[in-house]
């Protein structure tokens, strides 16, 4: 047995959101913390897997948004 912790930010097992700011930049954020401030809930609870999913759907790329000149 193993007495090394898992970062909850990390921990598969356990149910996350997922937040979103007014930049609309993603976060995925255990359901255990306070949501910071400047922060939305978009998703969630939902599985570490889910909202990967959400936020790989969801948050367009950068790089394909801006206009080529």
């Amino acid at each position: 047995m193993s007495n090394e912790q898992v970062n909850p930010f990390d921990d598969e097992s356990q149910d996350f959101f997922v937040l979103k700011n007014a930049l609309g930049q993603y976060s995925l954020w255990p359901d255990f913390a306070a949501v910071p401030a400047g922060w939305n809930k978009v998703l969630g609870p939902e599985s570490h897997a889910r909202c990967l999913e959400y936020i790989e759907l969801n948050w367009l790329d950068i790089r394909v948004t801006q206009s080529v000149h």
